[in-house]
């Protein structure tokens, strides 16, 4: 576990306000000199208790339907309440849940799940093949499509073969549906399904619910797992801002908060009654440049922008050092990720770029950003003060979080994130032309065609040669500057335990909740 050393920087100064706000509080605690180095010893698993948990945002159109899951909210509620047939484990390799086996023919052109037998559902009911296949339409409903259809777009057919079997019939091949079925997204439910009255699978159901504000789930008495959750009840916690969010753990009126700010990092783990959770994720905050509008419909210009960028510097003052440098291609724990020469800040070449496509005296362009994700708006802050010295003047429009949803994908230059996904998965969700969350508008025909043999090639050493391909023209030419991938850190009270690091990028060990337990300490 790594601990950036607290220095004054420009990072101290980005988190002044709210530091100022803690002050009190922190030195309230009488926080020891030294950051403890690990987790202390709260003993074996408890049985029982309330876990109350705290994060920022929400609103009016937080749902139950783990389906949509968008904020952090519905996607604690996705996967606690819900399972899938497959999962992410703590180190990002796909697992077994609902479906014991999700296996291919060799053209990959058909799949087929075995369910695990037994399951069922919150309200007593077993879990069929034929609850999977109602699942999969109701996510593909042309008329309703859920987050999950762009990954399953050439799902041409479901059909259930006999209770515990279910078979994919597509009209395209690809070699990763098992990655795109492992999604928290993928939710199965019954048949006759009702959002406002959820039934799942997970270790959880619902107690209650009030958007924007809180949820109460509790243990589900049908859990299929080999051990039950520990806890008895989860209580979700809505914030408005990040200051409220801290003043309500170090106050004890949550148990952990999901997503701290890097700068606070030492400061909050410092307190002796605190732990930090720091797990490495290929978790990315891209700035996104609209390829079809100027000036960023001219691949000089985008190189440009990329080139301004001081990656391990942006690394330093935004995520305090808790996170790794990125190159202007996700998917950084895909085994096909390649290793090409890792791009630097060089200001000459930028500028010599930007004259070439036509900007000699340099360029001013509106960057859009919003706190999305920790760490987004000072990027912006510090990408700013880094363009300049290219001659890009770039200036600031930060917008709340409402507003900025509601257009997002039409802005020229703006900013995103997104959690850890395998290439194909995430070229599905946001590089293709049909993909639902297409942010820079990317439509690179040698890409397309090298993405659709890629998810066509069932040999894995051809296919991960097919999407160094695809990587590299993203590489040359993308819409993204990908400067790095963000560690997950989230804080938590020494009492609660079960939590450990987890590559998917979600918070608190990817909100496998059933894991977790309140103890005391030994």
């Amino acid at each position: 576990m790594h601990h950036a050393r607290w220095t004054p920087s420009r990072r101290t100064l980005i988190g002044t306000t709210l530091l100022v706000g803690l002050s009190g509080l922190l030195t309230a605690c009488g926080r020891p000199p030294a950051l403890k180095t690990g987790p202390i010893d709260i003993g074996p698993p408890v049985t029982g208790g309330t876990l109350r948990i705290g994060f920022v945002g929400g609103g009016a159109a937080d749902t139950l339907d783990g389906a949509i899951a968008t904020n952090l909210g519905d996607v604690a509620r996705a996967i606690n309440m819900y399972d899938a047939l497959l999962y992410r484990d703590d180190d990002f390799v796909l697992q077994p849940l609902l479906a014991t086996s999700v296996t291919s023919n060799p053209d990959a052109t058909v799949w087929t799940a075995k369910l695990r037998p037994g399951v069922k559902f919150c309200d007593g009911r077993p879990v069929t093949s034929k609850d999977v296949v109602a699942s999969m339409r109701r996510i593909i409903d042309p008329d309703d499509p859920k987050s999950g259809a762009a990954s399953l777009g050439h799902l041409r057919e479901v059909v259930a073969l006999d209770e515990h079997t279910v078979e994919f019939r597509l009209s395209q091949p690809d070699s990763a549906l098992d990655d795109s079925l492992g999604q928290y997204s993928i939710t199965i439910v019954p048949e006759d399904f009702d959002p406002a009255k959820p039934v799942g699978t997970g270790p959880f159901m619902l107690q209650s619910f009030t958007p924007g504000q809180s949820t109460i789930l509790r243990r589900n008495p049908h859990y299929w797992g080999d051990e039950a959750p520990y806890l008895d009840e989860v209580e979700l916690l809505n914030f408005n801002d990040t200051d409220a969010l801290i003043n309500a753990l170090l106050s004890s009126q949550v148990d952990a908060v999901a997503q701290i700010p890097a700068a606070l990092a030492e400061v909050i783990g410092s307190d002796a009654r605190m732990q930090i959770l720091n797990s490495k994720t290929g978790m990315w905050l891209p700035f996104t440049m609209r390829t079809d509008v100027a000036p960023f419909n001219d691949a000089r210009v985008r190189q440009a922008f990329r080139l301004a960028v001081d990656r391990d510097q942006m690394v330093e003052q935004v995520l305090s050092g808790y996170g790794t440098v990125g190159n202007d291609m996700f998917a950084s724990f895909d085994p096909a990720y390649p290793s090409f020469p890792q791009r630097v800040q060089d200001l000459a070449e930028a500028k010599r770029l930007l004259a070439e496509a036509g900007h000699p005296d340099g360029l001013s362009v509106e960057l859009v950003t919003a706190p999305i994700q920790a760490g987004v708006v000072e990027a912006a802050q510090v990408f700013a003060e880094q363009a300049a010295g290219a001659g890009i003047t770039v200036k600031i429009k930060k917008m709340d979080l409402t507003s900025y949803w509601g257009d997002y994908l039409n802005y020229p230059f703006s900013q995103s994130f997104w959690y850890t996904r395998n290439f194909l998965p995430q070229a599905n969700s946001g590089a293709m032309p049909d993909s639902p969350f297409n942010e820079t508008h990317w439509t690179d025909k040698e890409f397309v065609a090298l993405v659709q043999r890629a998810r066509g090639e069932t040999n894995e050493a051809a296919r991960n040669r097919l999407i160094e391909q695809a990587q590299k023209i993203m590489y040359d030419r993308g819409g993204n500057i990908i400067w790095g991938f963000a560690n997950q850190l989230d804080a938590y009270q020494s009492y609660v335990g079960g939590l450990v690091p987890n590559a998917t990028g979600l918070p608190l060990s990817g909100f496998q909740l059933r894991r977790v337990w309140i103890g005391e300490p030994a």
